[in-house]
């Protein structure tokens, strides 16, 4: 297939191949991929600039999103490519071929630089998703920067830079600029931009950005920085949000309150108990859902209350393919009892689905986040659960909501009144207003 760039595209090429260090936070839909390897095209076999490039992605779309890219675009016919992927064998093999870009899942980057025995010897890298680089303290991180010193060319891609908050953006630029823009070390990022918030004593437990923090470290890193929104370059469908709101019973709501209130309830003569914020946070969103699970790992029953939205919305549907998103195993067990459905895990899944031949898809964020183009299936998405990350919302949002869509996409989110499903509504809308600023402030210009 013959590529004809759009104007932003050509943009975004042109700002890699200016700056040693780059990174694009651009919408699903933009063609990150498409972008980048033009850009490896013509510094490898125009400028001969670089001679061997690593791309780092999530293993779905190092295997199999890289490739097909590769394959489908004519001007690339040129470029070569190893998959970098399955067993310790074969990836030794992987590595072992000769080809101008080597894919590798960003699990095994730590592998690839401490534990193969391969000499590093990639002059250009680029890190697709670069926001699962966050995490300053992760054996990828941390493999990653042992090595930047010896990496002439980097590009970070991504669309959603800071799913958690600003905290999420020192990491990613560590890696870019050697910190010369956010700071060396992680304490200094903190005593510059942010003040102590929640703590006992001397001891810190997080930190909240500083009142003009958000405006000073957008300046700080909009020079090798460019967003980009789908909307303002493509032809998006109308995207409807929705809030299907679900109520407990006397009986279940006091099992609920109880277990919030006290870290511990009863269920059918069976005592369920939290031993700390975190696992609270789990059994009360299962409580929300319908069910809750025991110390042993076995699923208590509550409500239906979700269930009986979730059959109403897809009924309503009359007919038009839905996609289902769950959280928990539980969930997943009791939609597929009740309900016709089939789970999107294999790649003929995904070619069934595009073809209309799964009327109710069940999908998890974790494995829908990224690479997987669903939109020819359909445009309707329910959350049966939520989740507290950002990124994996908005990515699993953007299965359906992207170019190529001909409906209008509406999202579905059943929620339980007077349960964390509000909390977490609203976590995801204020962790949404950072990051759109920041997107907002680095925004291209094309003009």
């Amino acid at each position: 297939m013959q590529y004809k760039p759009h104007k932003y595209q050509r943009y975004a090429s042109e700002f890699i191949l200016k700056h040693d260090a780059s990174a694009l936070l651009l919408d699903c839909g933009l063609g990150k991929s498409i972008i980048t390897l033009t850009v490896i095209d013509e510094l490898m076999l125009d400028y001969f600039d670089v001679s061997k490039v690593l791309v780092i992605a999530p293993l779905r779309v190092a295997s199999a999103t890289w490739p097909s890219e590769i394959n489908k675009w004519s001007h690339l016919k040129h470029l070569t490519y190893s998959i970098v992927v399955g067993s310790e064998k074969e990836r030794q093999q992987a590595l072992k071929q000769k080809a101008h870009i080597y894919l590798i899942n960003r699990e095994n980057v730590d592998w690839l630089i401490n534990k193969s025995g391969y000499k590093f010897d990639f002059d250009m890298v680029v890190i697709d998703e670069m926001s699962s680089f966050k995490s300053y303290q992760s054996k990828r991180v941390k493999s990653l920067l042992k090595v930047r010193p010896y990496i002439k060319r980097i590009v970070g891609l991504t669309g959603t830079p800071s799913s958690n908050g600003l905290m999420d953006l020192w990491a990613q630029f560590r890696i870019l600029d050697f910190g010369q823009r956010l700071g060396r070390y992680i304490s200094h990022y903190r005593n510059t931009y942010f003040v102590p918030d929640k703590r006992n004593g001397a001891i810190v437990y997080s930190y909240k950005p500083q009142a003009n923090a958000e405006d000073r470290i957008y300046q700080a890193i909009s020079d090798i920085t460019i967003s980009m929104k789908a909307k303002d370059y493509l032809e998006m469908p109308e995207c409807v949000m929705n809030e299907v709101v679900v109520s407990l019973g006397d009986r279940e709501q006091k099992i609920y309150n109880t277990l919030k209130q006290e870290m511990i309830t009863t269920v059918k003569d069976v005592e369920i108990d939290a031993i700390n914020a975190a696992s609270l946070s789990n059994k009360l969103l299962q409580m929300a859902n319908g069910t809750v699970y025991d110390e042993n790992k076995v699923t208590h029953t509550i409500h239906d209350k979700k269930l009986d939205a979730l059959e109403d919305l897809i009924e309503s549907a009359n007919g038009k393919p839905v996609l289902v998103s769950y959280w928990f195993q539980s969930d997943r067990d009791r939609i597929m009892k009740r309900l016709d459905v089939r789970e999107i895990k294999t790649s003929q899944d995904i070619t069934d689905w595009n073809d209309g031949k799964i009327a109710v898809a069940l999908i998890h964020p974790a494995s829908a986040g990224h690479g997987l183009n669903l939109q020819q299936g359909g445009s309707t998405l329910i959350w049966y659960s939520l989740t507290w990350s950002l990124e994996l919302y908005q990515q699993t949002n953007a299965r359906l909501y992207r170019q190529g869509q001909q409906d209008t996409v509406i999202i579905h989110h059943i929620l339980t009144k007077g349960t964390i499903d509000f909390d977490v509504m609203k976590a995801l809308k204020q962790k949404d207003k950072i990051q759109t600023a920041l997107m907002h402030a680095v925004k291209a210009n094309l003009e």
